[in-house]
């Protein structure tokens, strides 16, 4: 992208600065994932808000009174040096964790899990954003730990893993569990786990998969319906499926689809489902292209960077990004046990989208150009 709207090479402002060190194309793939989302919110809500009697744009109207803010939020964290962002994230994480241990005190119980709390007449999920900061507090752990053998960088890390999980456990949230841990373990690993290490880990996942199938009603009837659909109810997916194949390649077009009248989650986590029966395969792959984009290309930044800091935290919040949006498409299509979690900036949800432009600003943020530091910063 070579658009400059504006602002000379010479430009030393900040915002001048930032322009000509950013990474355009992933600022670019961004906007078409924002973009995407805010058509197939128009597209997917109205339906599930008629159908609960609320007002047909009740839902758009929320969106988008979260998307203005979302986009601002993004752009100015992303105008934040490497030190600003762990500071963000060690403030933020701080925050998260207090916000948690409320919300199991005084937070309203829904479907059987206490997630939300209410602040000035806004409900947060506090959790959805202890995700990002956690994985950029533990990256400057183990950057730190790698700096002076003196530094328990690395037990900080763990305490501050278990810290999250307990809490997120309590809950309960398995599936973000799960996200966290293989967020902790990409970061770990990064860092120079010794093998040994790896092999414990990989077997502690595995049993904690095992316990959780064995503690958790919810999550062993997901696993039961996933590998035998008979055996309860699997009317989400089965519908959702029943819509991408009416979609087929091109599909039904803007407003044709009918998913989106009788599926309880068309707006949340299965909005893939409308946009397959409304745009059909292409719209799809365009979405699972940007994801893809997105990843690879903040991936390809990152690899060519010295600070281990950025690596580790950029790492941390491209595998959270990636393996959130693989895990609600993947439910969406019956690849895997339904697990309620939103598609990244595309399905509805305040708290989520805010946590997520916190993220990609971060993302945007260590992955500029600063020149004279001997590469990316």
């Amino acid at each position: 992208m070579s658009v400059s709207i504006g602002f000379g090479r010479t430009d030393t402002s900040i915002l001048g600065e930032w322009w000509w060190t950013v990474d355009r194309w992933l600022l670019a793939a961004l906007a078409a994932l924002i973009a995407v989302g805010a058509m197939l919110i128009l597209a997917a809500s109205p339906a599930v808000a008629e159908r609960i009697g609320a007002d047909s744009f009740h839902f758009v109207r929320r969106q988008f009174m979260f998307l203005p803010l979302c986009i601002v939020v993004m752009l100015a964290v992303s105008l934040l040096s490497p030190r600003g962002v762990r500071r963000l994230a060690a403030i933020g994480l701080l925050a998260a964790i207090l916000l948690m241990i409320l919300t199991l005190l005084i937070g309203p119980e829904i479907k059987g899990a206490t997630r939300w709390i209410n602040i000035a007449g806004i409900s947060l999920q506090p959790s959805e954003f202890a995700k990002p900061f956690f994985a950029v507090v533990a990256a400057w752990m183990f950057a730190e730990a790698r700096e002076s053998n003196a530094f328990p960088g690395n037990m900080i890390a763990c305490g501050l893993y278990a810290v999250v999980a307990s809490l997120l456990l309590l809950q309960p949230d398995v599936g973000m569990t799960l996200v966290l841990s293989a967020v902790f373990f990409a970061q770990f690993f990064l860092a120079g786990l010794p093998l040994a290490l790896v092999v414990i880990c990989i077997m502690a996942g595995v049993a904690g998969v095992i316990g959780a199938y064995q503690s958790f009603p919810h999550v062993a009837s997901r696993v039961d319906r996933f590998l035998d659909p008979s055996s309860g109810d699997s009317y989400q997916v089965a519908t959702a499926m029943q819509a991408f194949k009416k979609g087929g390649f091109f599909g039904l077009g803007p407003g044709e689809g009918r998913v989106k009248a009788v599926l309880p989650d068309a707006h949340t986590d299965f909005i893939m489902a409308v946009a397959g029966e409304e745009f059909g395969l292409i719209l799809c792959l365009v979405v699972v292209g940007l994801f893809a984009f997105i990843v690879l290309r903040g991936f390809a930044r990152m690899l060519h960077e010295d600070n281990l800091f950025v690596l580790l935290a950029g790492a941390g919040l491209l595998v959270q990004f990636g393996l959130q949006a693989v895990i609600n498409m993947g439910s969406t299509l019956h690849l895997m046990p339904t697990k309620g979690m939103t598609l990244p900036f595309i399905s509805y949800g305040g708290s989520s989208l805010l946590a997520l432009a916190i993220a990609m600003g971060m993302v945007l943020a260590l992955s500029r150009r600063r020149f004279g530091t001997g590469g990316l910063q």
